[in-house]
């Protein structure tokens, strides 16, 4: 009977004699790797990097619920749930062959390395300063040539890409990395001890790669990081900033435009709305690290903005960008939030119109200042303070949303034209699906609107999640 590393390991102290090791699978197709990912924009990046390392040594990439030689799970810490979700994903790949060769990265892996490890089942637990080198880890792990946790020191080392990523499985949008980790602090987080202090890339690397993924027909490129907006705080080089990275990254040749995954109203700076309100392919779009909307739970969180601070930067953003539609992360539920602190987050929801409140109710997370707080919010008033905060959000999302009837939207084609798009406008027609630059989901008729191409379309309804539209034909020098 073969008995695999990790459970020669658990039975260390009973079976002594016996120690045999599972081969690797041979070269070539019958090499199957599942990868999953939990989690923010550059625990994407990084998992497609890993993806394609893996290709280039012959492994064949399957999806996460298909019998695989090889799982890697890409693991997030941000609440509890999250941890919930990477033991739920890891016992899942277990079941589906308990034969293959487990490994547990990203920021759970990181921050609690022993309750990965302790799962029956898990081969390797990889922290983030090695998760780009896993692949080259492969062979010795099939060798049972490591120890079943690899950790090195997070704020003195990281893996870093050794290459340029081609693209992305499935996905008409790219997601660029442009920094890592995180210097705030906030109290409520373990981001930033699971990733490190803030390390920006390179610029000419972020260039070349933008222009590789465009190169290969990608018309989206979302810039991401953990705190992107501190891109270049790290560097010698005053100039290096994020508005000046963007201001080289506009200028690159081809049809493409830019998103910015996410940014603290801290950052944004009066250069960046300039360059956001010039309109040089940068979407009408940004993704606020909002947390609250009261002065004093801010504070408490240890967040730079004020909601003075927020108004003042959201109100200068609108004057230059008209058509700025606003997506934003909020926390409630912070230790010490009143009824009254929590209304003045409902009331930044609906005064700064966000249209996509990405709520999370506070969870306490071990070690950090804000689990210490002695008035803890009970669990069903956070529970429902965030049911409360999303259904905020969805009536701003439909107001912004009847708000665009009428107007004139480029949309980028993600799915094709097909009959039978389940929605009331759509019946019987030959429909595709797309994204404004404002990141409305789109619905249009279209007979022929192949994947990340572009269309021309004029709203006229919005149906359950998504605007409809019809689309517009360019004739002379207007559209009919």
């Amino acid at each position: 009977m073969w008995l695999r590393g990790k459970l020669y390991r658990q039975l260390a102290g009973v079976v002594t004699s016996i120690a045999v090791s599972l081969p690797a699978p041979a070269s070539g197709s019958s090499r199957r790797v599942a990868l999953s990912t939990l989690g923010c924009k550059v625990n994407t990046f990084e998992t497609e990097f890993i993806a394609q390392k893996l290709a280039g040594d012959d492994w064949s990439r399957v999806g996460p619920r298909e019998r695989a030689d090889l799982y890697i799970i890409n693991t997030c810490t941000v609440t509890a749930e999250a941890d919930r979700q990477a033991r739920q994903l890891v016992r899942r790949a277990i079941r589906q062959n308990r034969d293959a060769r487990v490994v547990v990265t990203g920021c759970y892996a990181e921050i609690n390395p022993e309750a990965c490890a302790s799962i029956p089942g898990v081969d390797l637990v990889v922290g983030n300063s090695r998760k780009l080198d896993i692949p080259d880890l492969v062979d010795a792990l099939y060798q049972d040539a490591l120890p079943p946790v690899m950790l090195r020191d997070i704020d003195r080392e990281i893996s870093l890409p050794d290459g340029l990523l081609q693209g992305y499985e499935g996905r008409t949008r790219a997601f660029v990395q442009i920094q890592q980790g995180c210097d705030q602090g906030c109290t409520f987080c373990v981001i930033h001890t699971a990733r490190g202090p803030n390390r920006s890339f390179p610029a000419e690397m972020i260039r070349r790669q933008c222009e590789r993924l465009v190169m290969n027909g990608y018309s989206e490129l979302v810039l991401c990081g953990v705190d992107a907006g501190s891109y270049g705080a790290d560097l010698d080089d005053p100039g290096c900033s994020l508005t000046a990275l963007l201001r080289t990254l506009v200028r690159l040749e081809g049809d493409y435009r830019i998103r910015l995954s996410s940014i603290d109203p801290a950052h944004i700076t009066d250069e960046l709305i300039e360059l956001l309100g010039a309109g040089e392919r940068l979407c009408p779009q940004l993704h606020l690290s909002l947390q609250s909307g009261n002065t004093l739970i801010l504070k408490r969180m240890k967040r730079r903005a004020t909601r003075e601070m927020i108004d003042e930067r959201v109100s200068r953003l609108r004057m230059a960008v008209p058509d700025l539609v606003l997506s934003a992360d909020i926390l409630v539920g912070f230790p010490t939030e009143s009824d009254r602190q929590f209304g003045d987050t409902l009331t930044a929801i609906e005064e700064l119109e966000i249209a996509w409140p990405h709520v999370f109710a506070y969870s306490p997370r071990p070690g950090t200042p804000a689990a210490r707080i002695p008035r803890q919010v009970p669990k069903a008033v956070r529970k429902e303070r965030a049911r409360r905060a999303r259904e905020t959000g969805k009536r701003v999302w439909r107001r912004v949303a009847l708000d665009q009837i009428g107007r004139r939207h480029r949309v980028l084609v993600e799915s094709p034209g097909r009959t039978g798009i389940p929605g009331p406008e759509s019946a019987g027609a030959c429909r595709a699906l797309g994204r404004a630059g404002n990141y409305y989901p789109v619905e249009f008729d279209a007979d022929h609107s192949a994947p990340a191409t572009w269309a021309d379309v004029r709203i006229t309804g919005v149906s359950g999640e998504r605007l409809i539209g019809e689309r517009l034909v360019y004739c002379g020098e207007k559209f009919l």
